[in-house]
């Protein structure tokens, strides 16, 4: 079974957000990138781009299958992860530690409609 972190919030489309303050890091689960495989591209928002929760936001691409992004939090994006633009492998490496957007969160009451670490586990079963 992949791993899930206790203290982040997942989505039953398989992204995490890790709320530090008013920011959010959001990535892809561990399990959602074992079931794409090897990750070969990452479509991310700019900066500044408007992100709504429960709406795409970008695309990972796997040498198996394509999976849109879908934003599990609302807000302006502040920063991507670059290194993924080079080293999309960087996801399956580590996905939890591997970020794709820093969001400033214009709702941060919109964590409670997420997942625990536990519910996220059931949902992958």
């Amino acid at each position: 079974m992949a791993k899930t972190i206790e203290g982040l919030y997942y989505s039953e489309s398989h992204e995490y957000v890790k709320v530090e303050g008013e920011y959010g890091y959001v990535g892809i689960t561990d399990y959602a990138q074992e079931q794409l495989g090897n990750v070969v591209y990452v479509d991310m928002p700019e900066v500044d781009d408007e992100v709504t929760a429960g709406e795409e936001f970008g695309a990972v691409e796997s040498v198996k299958a394509a999976s849109d992004l879908i934003s599990p939090v609302s807000g302006v994006v502040v920063e991507i992860n670059a290194d993924l633009e080079d080293q999309p492998e960087l996801i399956n490496q580590d996905a939890f530690g591997t970020w794709i957007m820093k969001v400033k969160l214009s709702d941060p009451s919109e964590v409670d409609n997420l997942l625990s670490a536990a519910d996220y586990e059931n949902c992958c079963k």
